[in-house]
């Protein structure tokens, strides 16, 4: 596990950012600060390093298509908490490449970005949690270059938000449940998942269902 954990890692890459705007409060959870094994560091280090473009690479014309209309469908969806079209296919975009790259149903990311901050991108929780996903600033520390401003912007903080849940996720062997709940460091308390999964029924998308 440790290994198939450290390759993953070692084949990701997030980057240079920079943020603008005031923080708006957030309520949600946050990661427990615990202590990492150098391997486990290093590999959390690089999957966060290098941020290049969320550009969509597709294998087929059908691949393309699909996230076209993903993307249609998700735009539709966020239409009231994003009203500018860029907004939404620049953070639908990050979302989908993102979660792809860690390997992570867009669908869970969404639900759990619903929950963590209600799509505001500037989100600070009482705990000091920042942006979209919620990243607590230790892991700008950890596995980052220290500087939390970085935490607001889309890219980095989706970045950083996903490799943690993967991260997690291997940790639980594969337990969602309690995956999330490491997430918001809640371990073992069912409010937080229940809500995350419920919330993400919403995002779910079926080629055939272009509405909510």
């Amino acid at each position: 596990m440790e290994t198939t954990r450290r390759h993953w890692l070692l084949a990701l890459g997030a980057g240079p950012a920079g943020w603008l705007g005031l923080p708006a409060a957030a309520h949600a959870g946050g990661q427990i600060e615990e202590p990492l094994a150098d391997s486990v560091r290093s590999a959390l280090s690089a999957a966060v390093t290098d941020l290049a473009p969320p550009e969509p690479v597709f294998a087929s014309t059908e691949g393309r298509i699909t996230y076209l209309r993903w993307l249609g469908t998700m735009s539709d969806r966020l239409r009231a908490r994003k009203t500018s079209w860029e907004q939404r296919r620049d953070f639908l975009q990050t979302v989908w490449y993102e979660s792809k790259r860690a390997g992570l149903d867009e669908s869970l990311v969404l639900g759990l970005i619903q929950v963590e901050s209600a799509f505001r991108k500037f989100a600070v929780s009482s705990v000091g949690a920042r942006g979209y996903m919620q990243v607590m600033p230790f892991w700008s520390r950890l596995i980052g270059d220290s500087d939390v401003g970085k935490l607001f912007h889309l890219q980095t903080n989706l970045r950083f938000g996903c490799v943690i849940l993967r991260h997690y996720l291997d940790r639980e062997n594969g337990d969602l449940y309690m995956a999330l709940g490491r997430y918001n460091g809640s371990r073992g308390r069912s409010h937080y998942p229940n809500a995350v999964f419920a919330n993400q029924r919403h995002w779910k998308f079926q080629e055939s269902t272009r509405s909510a």
